[in-house]
């Protein structure tokens, strides 16, 4: 069976003053329909710009994908122009960015903002559209439809800024969700309630998921296989309890031991350091 997403030996190169740089180099998984992956490790080990190349939206022209392919089904999405992207983006493949107040217009309001990609690719009239956004904010969690719709994303908390984001990612059910640290800067209970909302979907259109996060305790809930980064390369993958229980990598095995949950009582947590664990 072909995989809904393959990634094979991607790279990305960024120019700058001093030379050149590839914080994506040589990365290679898939993801099946149905499955959720998550790419873990620390800050700047390449994650989201492994996501972002997916997408063709990488943040400046100094920075490129220059090896690799990225098939989405049979298609080689490397290949594929700008307008060929457009009708890719939302439909096919839906994205949460990092952070929703952001990535969120602040000019356009919330019902404006996911009716949208509901009128551009399912070509829904505007009371069609009107009437998909309210029932998409009751999808994901929101009540008071029609006030919410009006509103204007600085009036929202964080956690209801975070599920528009999500009503806008699954408005034309798409067959991927890229997910690109979805709980970050939220309350516990608000990541539990995103999380159970994102497998929920899954569970309701068998749609594929990449989660990209540095929180393990996130992956542990919510992935079937986990892909380990550091400094741009793949250091370690697999089924995410096997890999968890006995992790292969000295850098997984320092990620792992650098959890909170693992050093309660202890004056200080260990610090992940060159090829392994620093106390």
């Amino acid at each position: 069976m072909t995989a809904l997403l393959r990634v094979e030996d991607l790279r990305v190169q960024v120019q700058s003053r001093r030379g050149t740089s590839y914080p994506v180099d040589g990365v290679s998984f898939d993801i099946e329909r149905g499955e959720t992956v998550g790419v873990v490790g620390e800050s700047g080990s390449g994650k989201s710009l492994t996501a972002m190349s997916i997408i063709q939206l990488l943040p400046t022209r100094a920075v490129s994908m220059v090896g690799g392919r990225i098939l989405l089904g049979e298609d080689d999405m490397a290949t594929f122009d700008a307008k060929h992207m457009r009708d890719v983006r939302g439909r096919r493949i839906g994205t949460i960015f990092q952070e929703p107040m952001t990535a969120l217009n602040p000019a356009f309001t919330v019902g404006y903002q996911i009716a949208e990609p509901l009128r551009r690719h399912l070509r829904l009239s505007r009371k069609a559209a009107k009437a998909r956004v309210q029932e998409l904010l009751e999808t994901v969690g929101i009540h008071r439809a029609d006030e919410i719709a009006a509103s204007y994303p600085h009036h929202l908390s964080g956690g209801m800024r975070q599920r528009v984001m999500i009503a806008i990612a699954m408005s034309c059910e798409p067959d991927l969700l890229i997910a690109d640290e979805p709980t970050t800067a939220l309350d516990v209970t608000t990541q539990a309630q995103i999380l159970d909302l994102m497998n929920d979907l899954q569970e309701r259109h068998g749609m594929g998921i990449l989660l990209v996060t540095h929180d393990l305790g996130v992956v542990a809930q919510s992935c079937d296989r986990v892909v380990v980064m550091r400094r741009g390369n793949v250091v370690e993958r697999g089924d995410v309890n096997p890999l968890f229980a006995a992790p292969q990598h000295p850098y997984t095995q320092a990620l792992l031991e650098s959890m909170p949950a693992r050093n309660v009582g202890k004056d200080r947590l260990p610090v992940v350091a060159e090829g392994g664990l620093a106390r």
